[in-house]
């Protein structure tokens, strides 16, 4: 894909995002994009778009499906990473640990290593939310050690936390070079 650069005052950065199916990526690419909420269909493959970042940074967001049988392929995807945002569906509190195993099994890719994670926890308007803390607790988010990470909760339905995830993923990609 490529890597974080710049270009004059700009800088460019290919970025992942992954999670089960139903976790909202394709509702909050669009919404992060400033569209309406849209009806989604299930992505089968992938959406890519580009997307403006606080702090000069353009992205190029490659909204990769998440359903059992596309997951075979997220490794496709990863080679050339600047950074993953991960979402969880905060609602979905029997399919975090599949959530989980499966991050794990992306981040022991070799292409990786050091690529820093923006974890975001979707749905949190919806009543029976888990909480940050909660999601971080039973998610064990704590032996992420070896990479950049951050846990952030959001809406994609209302908006609500969008802009700070934004620029908790530009923060992410400025210290990218020091979690490599």
């Amino acid at each position: 894909m490529g890597s974080v650069n710049s270009r004059g005052s700009k800088a460019e950065a290919q970025v992942v995002m992954m999670g089960l199916d139903s976790a909202g990526k394709t509702t909050l690419l669009y919404k992060m994009k400033g569209h309406q909420v849209v009806e989604t269909l299930p992505t089968v493959g992938f959406n890519v778009e580009p997307l403006e970042a606080p702090g000069h940074v353009s992205l190029t967001l490659w909204d990769i499906g998440g359903q059992t049988q596309l997951r075979a392929s997220w490794k496709d995807h990863l080679e050339g990473t600047d950074a993953l945002v991960y979402v969880l569906d905060s609602t979905d509190e029997a399919r975090l640990p599949e959530a989980m195993a499966e991050l794990m099994e992306v981040l022991d890719s070799p292409c990786m290593v050091g690529v820093p994670v923006l974890v975001l926890a979707n749905k949190q308007e919806a009543p029976g939310a888990l909480s940050l803390l909660e999601i971080r607790d039973r998610l064990g988010l704590e032996q992420l050690q070896d990479c950049c990470w951050e846990l952030r909760a959001c809406s994609a339905l209302t908006g609500a936390g969008l802009p700070e995830a934004l620029q908790s993923l530009g923060k992410l990609l400025k210290s990218h070079r020091s979690c490599r």
